[in-house]
């Protein structure tokens, strides 16, 4: 994931648009995006990596990841 300050609107609606191309239902994947966001928001209450990126942005660029580059979970 790209921990910069600043994400361009554009890189988070490209990657929007690829996990839901990605995903066989869209509204399960946007309950599990929600889902993610809220339980990292609660979690992460004492840890601030970066106000300026919300939960669900975060939660978003995440699974992406995790989906197009499985050897980041692979270890």
């Amino acid at each position: 994931m790209n921990n910069n300050t600043k994400i361009d609107s554009s890189q988070v609606i490209y990657k929007t648009e690829e996990l839901l191309e990605v995903s066989s239902n869209r509204y399960r994947i946007t309950v599990q995006v929600a889902n993610r966001a809220k339980r990292r928001k609660y979690e992460d209450v004492d840890i601030v990596e970066d106000p300026f990126i919300k939960p669900v942005i975060r939660a978003i660029l995440e699974m992406v990841d995790e989906i197009t580059q499985p050897e980041i979970i692979g270890d």
